[in-house]
C-alpha cells in the first residue's frame, strides 16, 4: 500500500475513535521552516475547544493572535502589530475576513478589534509518522530523531504495516511508540459501520506494540539543520518559541483537517467506500490514488465519462463526522464587509 492511501485509511480511522481533530502533511520545524513536516497531527481538545468551534471554521493568522488587538475598544491596526506591515495588512484582512476581527472606520482610519477572546481550546498534539513498509525506510530515524530531541508534539508515534522486529525497535528512538496497522477482510461489509470501513471494504486493527513517552514540551528543544561529515549543525529552541510553534499547528490542524486530497476527474474513479465514508479509490487501479500525481487523461485507465460521479462536498462530510463546525455563527456584533469601506 503506498503511503499516501495509508495515511487517509488510518485517518479516517483515528477519527471515529480519537477526540479532537486530525490533519495531515504539516510542518513542525521552529528554526528551519519546512525542515520537518508530520504525515498526522492529532490535536486534543482543550478546555475551551468549543469556543474555538463557534468563532470560525478557518485558520486564523498567528499574526493575528499575537496583536494587541483585544475585544474592547478598537485599536487603530498598524499601531496593534509588531511584524512587517505588509504581513500586519494580510493579518488584518483574514481575520476580518473570517470573522476573528471586526473593523470600524474613523476619520479615513481603519481599527479593529477581536470579536471574542482567543479561547484555551487545545491540550495535547500527538504526531504519527506513516510508514506503512518499514523495508523501505527513507529518512525514518533522522526524522523521529528530530521529533524527540525538538519536543514540539507531546507524542510521536510511529505506524506501519509491517511486522517490526527486534531490531526495528532498536533502530527507533524510545521514546517513540509504535502502532502496527492490520488489514482485515470483512465477511459481512454491508454490517460493518461505513466509518470503520476502509476503501476496499476491509477494516483496520491498530495494534500497539510500544507506548510513546510524554516529550518534554515545556523545556528548550534541539532542531537538527544541515548534516556534514562529522558534525551536526543545531538549532537550540526556547520554550516560548515552541509554545508559539505548537499554536501554529494547531490552528494550521484546525483549519486543515485531512481530507486535502482531490477526488479524481475521471469516470473511473469510485469516491465512497463503506456507506458514505469518501475516499479517491479508482476501480482501474483498485486502489486509492492521489489525483494531484497519478490521475491524468495520459493514464491508460482513463474514462472522461464523468456524468455519473456522485457529488462530493469533503466539507460537509467532515463536519458530519466531527466537531469542526463549516459555517459556525461566529461572534461578530456587526457585520463588517469589506465592501462598506469601499
Amino acid at each position: 500500500m503506498s503511503e499516501f492511501a495509508f495515511e487517509l485509511e488510518l485517518c479516517a480511522h483515528l477519527e471515529t475513535r480519537r477526540e479532537g481533530i486530525l490533519a495531515r502533511q504539516l510542518g513542525t520545524s521552529v528554526a528551519n521552516p519546512g525542515g520537518r513536516i508530520l504525515d498526522v497531527v492529532c490535536v486534543e481538545p482543550g478546555p475551551e475547544f468549543e469556543d474555538r468551534v463557534a468563532l470560525s471554521s478557518a485558520t486564523i493568522p498567528d499574526a493575528a493572535i499575537e496583536a494587541d488587538v483585544g475585544t474592547g475598544r478598537a485599536r487603530y491596526w498598524k499601531d496593534a502589530f509588531d511584524c512587517h506591515p505588509e504581513r500586519a495588512e494580510r493579518a488584518v484582512e483574514r481575520a476580518c475576513e473570517i470573522g476573528f476581527f471586526e473593523r470600524e472606520r474613523r476619520n479615513g482610519r481603519e481599527y479593529v478589534r477581536q470579536v471574542a477572546r482567543y479561547p484555551d481550546w487545545y491540550n495535547r498534539l500527538v504526531g504519527i509518522e506513516n510508514k506503512p513498509d518499514l523495508g523501505r525506510p527513507g529518512d525514518l530515524e533522522a526524522q523521529l530523531r528530530t521529533d524527540v530531541s525538538l519536543g514540539l508534539v507531546d507524542e510521536v508515534i510511529l505506524a506501519t504495516e509491517s511486522y517490526v522486529t527486534r531490531a526495528h525497535l532498536n533502530r527507533i528512538p524510545e521514546e517513540v511508540g509504535v502502532w502496527r496497522v492490520h488489514r482485515e477482510e470483512s465477511a459481512h461489509a454491508d454490517e460493518v459501520a461505513a466509518d470503520e470501513t476502509t476503501a476496499d471494504g476491509s477494516t483496520l486493527e491498530v495494534e500497539v506494540l510500544r507506548e510513546p513517552d510524554q516529550l518534554p514540551v515545556s523545556e528548550p528543544g534541539i532542531e537538527p539543520l544541515e548534516s556534514f561529515p562529522g558534525r551536526t549543525d543545531i538549532a537550540v529552541v526556547e520554550p516560548a518559541a515552541k509554545a508559539r510553534q505548537r499554536r501554529r499547528v494547531a490552528e494550521r490542524a484546525y483549519g486543515k483537517g485531512w481530507r486535502t486530497f482531490d477526488i479524481p476527474e475521471c469516470g473511473a474513479c469510485e469516491p465512497t467506500a463503506g456507506g458514505d465514508l469518501t475516499m479517491p479509490r479508482c476501480a482501474w487501479n483498485g486502489r486509492l490514488v492521489d489525483a494531484n500525481t497519478e490521475c491524468s487523461p495520459s493514464c491508460p485507465g482513463y474514462d472522461p465519462e464523468t456524468d455519473s460521479l456522485p457529488t462530493v462536498d469533503l466539507e460537509a462530510e467532515r463536519e458530519r463526522r466531527t466537531p469542526w463546525e463549516a459555517n459556525p455563527d461566529g461572534k461578530r456584533r456587526q457585520q463588517s464587509g469589506l465592501d462598506q469601506f469601499g
